[in-house]
């Protein structure tokens, strides 16, 4: 529960961040992305980058970064550019937006895809704040990396707590 408050306050302060300048520390570390979590040997996942945290991404060597929030500019806090950003960074972008009060197993199938085959050190996953992600991740590693699934709630504990249709989702 305490990581879940955490979370949510960390995406308030990243809205707040993006529609108040001054506020910004104008940060040059990738760490610095919002609930940013490298998982060894599976993917890097975080929240949503703000413009300077692409650019980031692209310098640290990522060739692909998949999104799974949709296009709320508010709400999910997102860039509507990004594809381009990324495109003309020669990032390949995959945006595939997940109902935050529907995933599907449909879903999760279409991201499996999307992750296969890929190099775990040149992707980059993230949604708004993590939790979309977080909970994907958890069920991509214990399903298709046959991981022990404490090892993998661990990280999704560092996020969230997942509840209603995400713990349905995960099980």
């Amino acid at each position: 529960m305490k990581a879940t408050l955490i979370t949510i306050f960390r995406a308030f302060g990243a809205i707040f961040t993006r529609y108040l300048p001054f506020l910004d520390s104008n940060s040059n570390r990738i760490e610095d992305i919002v609930n940013y979590i490298p998982i060894e040997g599976v993917y890097t996942t975080s929240g949503q980058p703000n413009e300077r945290q692409l650019q980031l991404i692209h310098e640290a060597g990522f060739d692909t970064v998949i999104n799974l929030a949709p296009t709320s500019v508010v709400m999910e806090n997102s860039i509507v550019e990004e594809r381009q950003i990324l495109e003309n960074l020669g990032v390949q972008y995959i945006h595939h937006p997940i109902d935050f009060l529907n995933p599907t197993d449909e879903d999760y199938s279409t991201f499996v895809d999307h992750v296969r085959g890929r190099d775990p050190n040149k992707l980059w996953v993230h949604c708004a704040i993590n939790a979309r992600v977080s909970a994907f991740t958890y069920r991509y590693r214990c399903d298709v990396l046959g991981e022990d699934k404490a090892t993998a709630k661990a990280d999704l504990d560092r996020i969230w707590s997942p509840v209603g249709v995400w713990k349905q989702f995960i099980q």
